[in-house]
C-alpha cells in the first residue's frame, strides 16, 4: 500500500502516504476477519486504493483526476506520473549512519518504511516486488550495521558503505531491465515483445507444449504492459498470477523450479528467471524440416501466418539454447523473408532448401564476432579492450559526452570478463542477451537527446538487427571534428597519481578528445602520439615540480603530434 499511494501521489508527504497506507491495510484486516458485508470490501481493489487518495485534502494536482469516474479517473492518475530520475544515480538517499542507528533503535520499522516511500516516489514505475525487495534488503542492513554483528567489528559508517552496494545494486539492476524492457515495447510494438518472450520462454520450457508457451507468452506480454504504463496492482496482480500457474503446471512446465515455487511470493519470480533451462525431451528431433519440406507449408503461411511463425520459433529456440534471444528472432524474421519469397516462385520445396545456407551463414557470422571479441579481451585485458572499444565507439558515436564513451564501453568490457569465460553453449546467450540491455540505453540515449543519423537508424528499424547494425556503423561522417582549443589538451600533475584507476580515466578521456580531433587518425599515429605522452609523463612526473614541467613540456607535445597527425 505505501509504495502505491507513494507511485500514485508523488507530491504527498510521509505522514499523508503513510496515513493512507495505514487506512487501506485496516480495511483489508476488517474484510479479512470475515466483514464482507461491508460494501468496502466489496469494491475493485484499484478503486479502493484511488479512492482513499481521492479522500485526501491538498495534495497537488489530484483534484482533477479525482472529479472523473473510472477507469478515466486511473487514467488521469497514471498520466501524472512522473519519472525523470532514471536508474543510474543511487535508487535512495544514503543516511546518516548515526542519525539512521538512533532511530532505528527508537522506531524500528520507520526506516523500512523511508525507504519504501523514497523510491516508490522517486520511481513511480518500478515494479512493487523490486523495491519490496530492496527494502527486506535495507531493514537487514539497518538491524546488521546498527545492533547486529557488524556493529561491534565496525562503525556504522564503514557498515553502511560495504553493505550499501547490496541494496542499490540489485534495485539498479531490475530498473534497466525493467526500462529495456518497456523500451522495446514502446519503440518496436507488442508483436516483438511477443517474439521476444516466446523464443525465451521456449528455451527456458523445451518440455512444455506449444498451447502453454502460447499462454504464458500472451499473459506475460500483458503484464508488462500493465506494468510499462505504471498500473501498479494490475502489474502485481499479473505477476502473482503467471506466478501461480506456472507453479501449479510444474509437471508439464519444467523440473528446475521446484526449489523456487516453495519460496515465500516475493522471492518467486527471481528464482524462476535465475533458473537453468529445463532439459529437452528424450525423443525431441534435432531439424524440423517440416517447416522446410512440407508441401502445405505456404497454404499454412497464407491462411495463419502469425501462428505458422511462432510455431517456427517455438520449435526451433526449444532446440537451440546455446542461442541468443535476438539471434532467434533474426532466424525467425530470415525464415519469414524465405516464405515470402519462395511462396511467390511457385517451386517452395526448392526455393526452402537455399534457406539451411543462409542459416549456417548468419550463425557462422554471429558466433564469429562473439569469437573475435573474446580472443581481444583474453589477448588484452580489461583496460585496453575497453580502450579498443572506445576508440570504435567514439567514431561512430562522437556526440556522446567522454563520461557517456566511458561508462557504456565499461559495461560492455564488464560483459567480456563475464561471459568470455563461459563454454561455448553458454557464451551467446550471455554475451548478446548482457550487450542488448546495453544498447537499449544507448537508443533511449539517442530517444531523449538524438545521437547521429546511423545510430537513429538501428535504433529504430528492427529490435534483433540492432546489435549487428550498430557493430557495422563506421565513422559518422555528418561529424564536425573537434577545433585545437586550448582547453582540448591539458596536462596536469594528476597523472602523476599512483591510483592505477584514476590514471586510466584520465588517459581515456584524453584518448576519447583525440579521436573526436582526428576521427580518421590511424593505429600508427595513435601509437607514435601515445608512446610521445608516455614520455613525457613519465619525465615529468619524475621532476621535483611536475605542474611546472607539464607546462613547457605540454604544449610541445600538442605541437610535435599536430605536425605529425596532418602528414
Amino acid at each position: 500500500a505505501m509504495v502505491m499511494f507513494a507511485q500514485y501521489v508523488q507530491g504527498g508527504s510521509f505522514g499523508k502516504v503513510l496515513k493512507m497506507a495505514e487506512d487501506v491495510t485496516a480495511l483489508a484486516r476488517s474484510c479479512a476477519a470475515g466483514t464482507r458485508d461491508n460494501p468496502e470490501c466489496l469494491k475493485p481493489l484499484d478503486r479502493i486504493f484511488l479512492d482513499a487518495a481521492c479522500q485526501q485534502e491538498n495534495l497537488p494536482r489530484l483534484s482533477e483526476c479525482c472529479a472523473e469516474k473510472d477507469p478515466a479517473r486511473h487514467d488521469c492518475f497514471l498520466s501524472l506520473k512522473n519519472s525523470s530520475r532514471g536508474f543510474t544515480s543511487p535508487p535512495f538517499d544514503s543516511p546518516n549512519a548515526e542519525a539512521a542507528c538512533k532511530n532505528y533503535s527508537q522506531h524500528p520499522q520507520a526506516p523500512r518504511a523511508h525507504f519504501l516511500i523514497q523510491v516508490s516516489r522517486q520511481h513511480p514505475f518500478l515494479y512493487a516486488p523490486t523495491i519490496l525487495a530492496g527494502a527486506a534488503r535495507y531493514e537487514e542492513m539497518m538491524k546488521s550495521c546498527c545492533t547486529g554483528t557488524e556493529a561491534s567489528t565496525a562503525s556504522p559508517e564503514e557498515c553502511f558503505r560495504r553493505q550499501a552496494p547490496k541494496v542499490v545494486k540489485p534495485i539498479q539492476e531490475d530498473g534497466l531491465r525493467q526500462e529495456h524492457t518497456c523500451g522495446i515495447l514502446e519503440q518496436f510494438g507488442e508483436r516483438t515483445l511477443q517474439a521476444l518472450k516466446l523464443a525465451q520462454i521456449s528455451q527456458k520450457l523445451p518440455r512444455a507444449d506449444f498451447g502453454s508457451v502460447s499462454k504464458l507468452v500472451l499473459d506475460v506480454t500483458a503484464m508488462h504492459k500493465a506494468c510499462c504504463r505504471g498500473a501498479t496492482l494490475d502489474c502485481m496482480s499479473a505477476r502473482e498470477e503467471i506466478l501461480r500457474y506456472v507453479c501449479t503446471h510444474q509437471d508439464i512446465l519444467s523440473s528446475k523450479i521446484q526449489r523456487c515455487c516453495e519460496k515465500p511470493l516475493l522471492q518467486r519470480a527471481e528464482c524462476i528467471l535465475a533458473a537453468e533451462n529445463d532439459d529437452r525431451p528424450a525423443g525431441l528431433s534435432p531439424h524440423i524440416r517440416e517447416f522446410i519440406e512440407d508441401k502445405g507449408i505456404c497454404q499454412r503461411f497464407a491462411q495463419e501466418k502469425d501462428k505458422h511463425l511462432a510455431r517456427f520459433l517455438y520449435e526451433y529456440s526449444r532446440r537451440h539454447p546455446e542461442f541468443s534471444a535476438q539471434m532467434l528472432l533474426r532466424v525467425g524474421k530470415g525464415y519469414e523473408e524465405l516464405l515470402k519469397e519462395c511462396c511467390r516462385s511457385g517451386a517452395p520445396e526448392k526455393c526452402c532448401s537455399r534457406g539451411e545456407e543462409e542459416l549456417k551463414k548468419h550463425i557462422y557470422e554471429t558466433e564469429s564476432v562473439m569469437k573475435t571479441s573474446c580472443d581481444i579481451y583474453k589477448e588484452k585485458g580489461d583496460y585496453y579492450f575497453q580502450n579498443e572499444l572506445l576508440m570504435s565507439f567514439t567514431k561512430k558515436m562522437p556526440q556522446l559526452t567522454s563520461a557517456e564513451l566511458i561508462k557504456f564501453t565499461k559495461q560492455m568490457t564488464t560483459i567480456g570478463s563475464k561471459c568470455c569465460q563461459l563454454s561455448q553453449d553458454k557464451l551467446l546467450p550471455c554475451a548478446e542477451e548482457n550487450l542488448d540491455l546495453v544498447l537499449g540505453e544507448i537508443c533511449r540515449r539517442h530517444l531523449r537527446d538524438p545521437i547521429n543519423p546511423g545510430v537513429c537508424h538501428c535504433c529504430s528499424s528492427s529490435y534483433s538487427f540492432r546489435r549487428p547494425c550498430l557493430g557495422k556503423l563506421e565513422m559518422d561522417e555528418s561529424f564536425v571534428p573537434l577545433s585545437l582549443t586550448p582547453g582540448l589538451f591539458t596536462f596536469h600533475q594528476d597523472l602523476c597519481t599512483s591510483q592505477e584507476e584514476k590514471l586510466q580515466h584520465r588517459k581515456q578521456e584524453m584518448l576519447i578528445n583525440l579521436i573526436k580531433y582526428k576521427p580518421q587518425i590511424s593505429a600508427a599515429q595513435l601509437a607514435s602520439v601515445s608512446a610521445a605522452f608516455a614520455t613525457m609523463r613519465e619525465q615529468c612526473c619524475s621532476q621535483a615540480s611536475p605542474q611546472a614541467c607539464f607546462q613547457t613540456q605540454g604544449p610541445e607535445l600538442i605541437k610535435r603530434s599536430e605536425k605529425l597527425l596532418s602528414a
